[in-house]
């Protein structure tokens, strides 16, 4: 018999989704030793299509190529800046939309889209569930950070192809993310973007046939 999950348990769960922030403020303490390791292993249970496990985990330690990581987000912010209509624009100017300066840990996750693990099963009509298993694994990892007092945050703003020529990858390799991971400045359970008036969590869109 499975484990059972009593209703304090399912309290504290749903506490820790509200509190899984996307981080951009943190402290430059050094995790723990061991810390990242334990939770990359987390993150490999998570469910993936065929079994395939298609992720791929890079740590980025090297200051040069933090530094070309740093640039590449730059340039690509200062485009995406660009794009914002005129009521927006001063307002996205003022976001701060990344961590990398001061977060003690830089985590690459890629996927392998065609990995030999799993036979292909699952993959033959949507072959882009393997993407999809690299961001199950990305959620499973932040929500285990969470649990430990880390936070994550996501840079979404990077040239994918720019990003992986300074990581070095196989060429098959694809950039899912580029994460920053260490302790938060602060904590608070309303997304930054809705604290700072850019949008705001509403509910979901159901659709019932």
């Amino acid at each position: 018999m499975g484990p059972r999950f009593d209703e304090g348990f399912r309290a504290q769960l749903t506490e820790l989704f509200a509190w899984r922030r996307d981080v951009r403020r943190f402290r430059p303490d050094p995790l723990p030793d061991g810390l990242l390791d334990r939770l990359l292993a987390v993150a490999d249970g998570a469910p993936s299509v065929g079994l395939s496990q298609p992720w791929r985990f890079v740590t980025i330690d090297d200051p040069v190529r933090r530094r070309a990581i740093r640039e590449n987000f730059e340039r690509s912010n200062a485009a995406a800046l660009l794009l914002q209509g005129d009521a927006r624009v001063g307002r996205y100017a003022r976001l701060k939309l990344s961590g990398l300066d001061e977060a003690p840990c830089h985590l690459a996750v890629c996927v392998d889209p065609d990995p030999a693990q799993g036979g292909g099963l699952g993959r033959a009509t949507q072959p882009e569930t393997t993407a999809y298993s690299a961001v199950l694994a990305i959620h499973t990892l932040w929500l285990a950070a969470r649990t430990e007092g880390v936070g994550v945050g996501w840079v979404s703003i990077l040239d994918p192809a720019a990003a992986l020529a300074v990581l070095e990858v196989p060429a098959s390799w694809r950039l899912v993310a580029y994460l920053c991971v260490g302790f938060p400045l602060h904590e608070d359970d309303v997304p930054e973007l809705q604290r700072e008036g850019w949008a705001r969590r509403n509910p979901g869109v159901v659709v019932r046939r």
